[in-house]
C-alpha cells in the first residue's frame, strides 16, 4: 500500500518573518502607540534588506497596526479617545453576537476550552507573568468566535483582534486589573456552563466597558504626567 504523500511546509518569507516580529513589538506594547517605525533601522537590526521591512510594514498597514503617512513615513498606529470608544463599541456587537451564537450550539466545548484558558490565567495571575496573561485573555474572548459557528463574523472580529491585543498590553502590567479581569473571566465562563445568556450577555458587556474605561483613564493619566 503506497504511503500518503506528504505535504511539505513552506518557510516563511523574510516579509513573514518581518511581519510577526515587528507585530509583536506593537501588540507586547515594545513599539509605543504613534512611534516611527524606520524602514533603515528595522532592516539593519533585523538583518534583512529594506524590501521585506516595506512589505511587512504594508501587511501590518492593512491589519491596522501600521500607519503610513505620504512624505513623513510609518508609525505604529495611534487612536484618539473617541476612537477608542468606537472601536470598544464595535467590539461590543461582534463579540456579544458571538457570545449568542456560541450559547445557542453546542455550549460544552466552548465551556471546556474556556476552562482550560481560565486555569491558565489563574497561574499566570498567582506568578505575576503578565504576558503570559495579555495571551490567555485574547484566546478567551477569540474562543467566543471559535465556537460562535460564523466564520464571517469571526473574520470580522480579526480584522481590528491585533489592535485590541495592543491596547489589552497597555493594562495587564497592573496586577490588580488582572486579578479583576480574571475574576470577570471565570464568572463568564460559570454562566456559559449555566446557561444564563442573559447574565453572560450583561457581563461581557461590563467587562468590555471597564476595560475601555480603564485604558482611556490610563491615557489621561499618561497624558498629565507629561
Amino acid at each position: 500500500m503506497a504511503e500518503p504523500l506528504r505535504v511539505l511546509q513552506r518557510p516563511k518569507s523574510l516579509t513573514a518573518l518581518a511581519a510577526d516580529e515587528i507585530r509583536g513589538r506593537i501588540v507586547r506594547g515594545e513599539l509605543g502607540l504613534g512611534t516611527p517605525l524606520s524602514e533603515n533601522a528595522l532592516a539593519l537590526e533585523l538583518g534583512v534588506s529594506k524590501t521585506p521591512i516595506r512589505e511587512a510594514l504594508l501587511q501590518l498597514k492593512m491589519e491596522g497596526l501600521v500607519s503610513i503617512q505620504p512624505q513623513r513615513g510609518s508609525f505604529v498606529f495611534d487612536m484618539s479617545p473617541d476612537e477608542i470608544r468606537q472601536l470598544g463599541e464595535l467590539r461590543e456587537t461582534l463579540e456579544v453576537t458571538a457570545l449568542d451564537g456560541a450559547m445557542k450550539r453546542r455550549s460544552e466545548p466552548l465551556v471546556a476550552a474556556l476552562t482550560v484558558i481560565v486555569d491558565a490565567m489563574a497561574e499566570a495571575v498567582h506568578s505575576a507573568d503578565n504576558g503570559r496573561y495579555r495571551v490567555l485573555d485574547a484566546a478567551f474572548h477569540r474562543a467566543l468566535f471559535e465556537h460562535a459557528g460564523n466564520c464571517y463574523l469571526a473574520d470580522c472580529y480579526g480584522g481590528f483582534a491585533f489592535r485590541i491585543q495592543a491596547l489589552r498590553a497597555r493594562l495587564c502590567g497592573d496586577p490588580a486589573l488582572n486579578a479583576v479581569s480574571l475574576r470577570d473571566h471565570a464568572r463568564l465562563r460559570d454562566l456559559i456552563a449555566e446557561g444564563d445568556r442573559d447574565s453572560a450577555r450583561a457581563l461581557l458587556v461590563s467587562h468590555m466597558t471597564r476595560t475601555i474605561g480603564d485604558y482611556l483613564a490610563s491615557m489621561e493619566q499618561a497624558a498629565a504626567a507629561d
